[in-house]
């Protein structure tokens, strides 16, 4: 028993020994077997415990891994993966819905991207990631719409918390309306020789949605010249649901009542504008006007205003090296005087003193320039007139009016 208990102390005392010389080598974490531990190590709620010596499957100690550190960063950015219609589409339906596809599903109560012009509409899917807004009123025909998905602290926000790092913004044009509603417009603002009468049930002239939707789907109705005693060339002309010279005109005699660019073409301000004259009641009152330049010998100008001839006169045309075109072209430039420059034909150069000026095709104007007789070939392509019916003419050669020029 004695001789026991003395080889269990001396190996104890071997251990120990051992334990040290190991520490001195550097070996920390490493205790030889069988050697006495200390009590279990307490550890605070969050921190980490110092690595501790484990065994392996066969017994041999070796060290822990080291324990891993959960760290806690910023959501990822949100990001805008497209936005339909896309950025410079053109000929967009006027009710197409606009969709915004995210890269990930936002909060419930994020921030909603924005649509410019404004119209009646609702935004769906907040919570998902595809925004999307519905609009319950057509836009205005050739608007030109930009969707704006608003970036930032307090621009659109992710379910976890996460943001857009930037505003990101896509626009589109919508499309055309319909010429017949343009020549259903213009009848009714009193700017065609032609009235317009609708059938019932057509939308009132402030009704906003109403007025909108019919310039995509004109609403039935008939037209009626006001009279009949326009010359045969200006009935001819008429064309319905065709945007032609004649319906060019009346656009440009509009455009210049309205201070509009008085080019002819169509855009969103004319039709914001005459949807707007429409639901205020301002009509023309200066009624429709039409010449026409014959070149038959004498050659004369005639001036209808309503229906009616308020001046017949004999007129100048362009001379064989230089003559006045045929067609019919509207006004699109007047002067009260100018002095017109130019090469006559044989090379000179010419400026002359003129007045009561319309041009109605290129340099090609109706105006007065002094002259010995009238009623020939004279001019290098414009319509000339004695100085009283120059007078009288010009304030019927409205912006718009058509000058027909035949012969």
């Amino acid at each position: 028993m004695a001789g026991r208990r003395a080889t269990r102390v001396g190996a104890t005392v071997l251990g120990v020994l051992a334990a040290v010389a190991l520490l001195a080598a550097g070996a920390v974490g490493l205790v030889a077997t069988g050697a006495a531990t200390s009590a279990p190590e307490t550890v605070r709620p969050g921190a980490t415990s110092a690595a501790r010596p484990t065994e392996s499957a066969g017994g041999s100690p070796h060290a822990a891994p080291p324990a891993r550190t959960r760290t806690t960063g910023s959501p990822a950015r949100l990001r805008v993966l497209g936005i339909t219609p896309a950025n410079g589409a053109s000929r967009v339906g006027a009710t197409a819905r606009v969709t915004v596809r995210l890269s990930g599903k936002t909060a419930r109560s994020t921030a909603l991207p924005t649509v410019t012009p404004a119209v009646p509409g609702s935004w769906r899917g907040a919570g998902t990631a595809t925004l999307t807004f519905t609009p319950s009123e057509p836009f205005v025909p050739l608007s030109s719409v930009t969707v704006r998905v608003p970036g930032g602290a307090r621009g659109v926000r992710g379910a976890g918390g996460s943001t857009l790092g930037a505003a990101v913004s896509s626009t589109y044009t919508v499309e055309n309306g319909s010429v017949l509603r343009i020549q259903q417009l213009l009848a009714l603002l009193d700017y065609s020789p032609l009235a317009f009468s609708a059938t019932p049930g057509s939308p009132a002239a402030t009704d906003t949605a109403g007025q909108l939707a019919a310039a995509y789907a004109p609403p039935a109705g008939r037209f009626a010249w006001r009279t009949r005693s326009w010359p045969p060339s200006l009935l001819a002309l008429w064309r319905p649901g065709v945007y032609s010279v004649m319906t060019r005109g009346l656009v440009m005699s509009f455009q210049a009542d309205h201070g509009l660019d008085v080019n002819g073409q169509i855009t969103a301000g004319l039709w914001n504008d005459m949807l707007d004259a429409l639901a205020t009641g301002v009509v023309n009152t200066g009624g429709y006007n039409f010449a026409l330049a014959d070149k038959t010998p004498p050659e004369t100008l005639t001036v209808w205003h309503d229906g009616t001839v308020v001046l017949r006169s004999r007129a100048n045309t362009g001379i064989s090296q230089s003559p006045t075109a045929d067609g019919v072209f509207p006004v699109f430039a007047r002067y009260r005087n100018q002095v017109m420059k130019g090469t006559n034909p044989d090379g000179t150069k010419y400026a002359d003193p003129v007045q009561f000026v319309a041009y109605f095709n290129g340099g090609d104007a109706v105006h007065y320039l002094a002259r010995a007789d009238y009623g020939i070939p004279q001019s290098l392509g414009c319509v000339e007139l004695p100085l009283a019916a120059a007078a009288k003419a010009w304030p019927y050669l409205a912006y718009g009016t058509l000058v027909d020029v035949i012969g």
